[in-house]
């Protein structure tokens, strides 16, 4: 009996959940890169932390990518509905209180705290709530699927995570123009809002998944413990943050140098280019690269990802930024699925859970030192040598592609038997 044809698994692969738990992740990554798309700007020019801005956006980010290690223990102990519904209440509550630094009428609240204090409270706050999306969303998917719609229904999710993303800031901008930069954060509420009462209504507890009692924060510690230990690993995860350190200034560091170098004022279009290219290039970029071993891969993609600063550097014009950032994506395509790839290849057979876990673990450290990152360029070159700025971060790049060519021939561990 021949295999079903995707056309066939798309029509009757998958149950109501998984489309509903899609949906969800569409409309939470609009909301999330709708926000993501000006906080820089609104920390900076409605809130007045200016020289903190970058540093503040890549704390939140870098929380959000950090903490699903430990959501997963609350989905296993509360169940997927429940945990779910509080990631989009604490996001909605807290994309609320982010706008309210930024309005007149909220002056009074965020005085009592300080501005500063304020933001970087309920900047974590929200940033909590969003770390319970993943865990919920990923676990849901891996649950409605089965040996025959696993990697379809994982290309679905990866689709529209990337459409949120790439939607989010040309919605950013429509609002942005027509109501004020505070209004994209009060469109990230209410959408946030809509998505807790479509999770109430909609969503239903995955078949088969039941609470774990007996699954601890203690248990987790235990784990991360057994990870942490395996100091070649955590050297490659830290070398690896670098990409994510160059990805995370296309919302740190582009939007000022566009507004204020090249005077395109439309940032929230130049944001989204990287989403679009994934989207219409990752399955050609899968074709291409899919022979090449995981760590070549991976080096390539950095290569490429260096290269795109040049670009920007060299140009300083529009056209330039919309090249450089395309060209970025495809290094991003080029190493993003072999990276994970690498990752389980290499955990014990006991750990590959464990080890998987700490794969968003570059994206988080890449955040916290994007943020500062950007704050320096921005605030010694943009204004002087902004060239310098994209100059910088290829020299970034560069290092790190060394150093990762470094490890693989001198510390890379071997890989598992499949």
């Amino acid at each position: 009996m021949s295999a079903p044809s995707r056309l066939q698994l798309l029509r009757t692969g998958f149950n109501k959940n998984f489309w509903v738990a899609n949906t969800l992740e569409l409309f939470e990554r609009l909301a999330f890169y709708g926000m993501k798309a000006v906080l820089t700007v609104f920390l900076a020019t409605k809130v007045g932390l200016v020289e903190e801005a970058g540093t503040l956006a890549g704390i939140f980010s870098g929380v959000v990518y950090a903490l699903p290690i430990l959501a997963g223990v609350l989905v296993d102990r509360y169940g997927f509905r429940k945990t779910l519904m509080s990631c989009f209440a604490m996001f909605s509550i807290g994309y609320f209180l982010i706008a309210l630094a930024g309005m007149e009428w909220g002056e009074s609240i965020v005085a009592v705290m300080g501005r500063k204090p304020y933001i970087i409270t309920v900047l974590l706050l929200t940033a909590i709530g969003g770390s319970l999306i993943k865990p919920c969303i990923v676990g849901t998917v891996a649950r409605t699927t089965n040996a025959d719609t696993k990697t379809l229904g994982f290309s679905i999710y990866y689709s529209l995570v990337n459409f949120g993303g790439a939607i989010g800031p040309i919605l950013a901008l429509l609002i942005r123009q027509d109501m004020g930069i505070e209004y994209v954060l009060i469109m990230s509420s209410v959408t946030t809002f809509l998505l807790f009462i479509g999770t109430f209504i909609f969503f239903k507890e995955p078949e088969g998944a039941t609470t774990d009692a007996t699954r601890t924060f203690g248990g987790v510690f235990k784990d991360m413990l057994l990870v942490f230990s395996n100091f070649r690993f955590i050297l490659f995860l830290v070398i690896f943050s670098a990409f994510w350190i160059m990805f995370w200034q296309i919302f740190y560091l582009l939007p000022f140098y566009a507004t204020d170098v090249i005077h395109f004022e439309q940032f929230e279009i130049l944001e989204s280019v990287d989403a679009w290219c994934i989207i219409f290039f990752s399955l050609f970029m899968s074709a291409v690269f899919q022979k090449w071993k995981p760590f070549t891969a991976m080096i390539v993609g950095f290569i490429i990802a260096s290269l795109s600063w040049i670009i920007i550097g060299t140009f300083g014009t529009t056209t330039a930024v919309v090249l450089g950032v395309a060209l970025f994506a495809v290094g991003e395509g080029t190493q993003a699925p072999r990276f994970y790839e690498y990752v389980g290849s290499i955990a014990p057979p006991a750990q590959v859970g464990t080890y998987m876990g700490f794969a968003f673990l570059p994206v988080a450290i890449g955040s916290f030192g994007a943020g500062a990152v950007a704050d320096w360029l921005r605030l010694n070159y943009l204004t002087t040598n902004p060239s310098m700025m994209w100059y910088i971060l290829f020299f970034i790049g560069a290092g790190s592609t060394v150093l990762l060519v470094v490890y693989d021939r001198v510390l890379s561990p071997k890989q598992q038997p499949s």
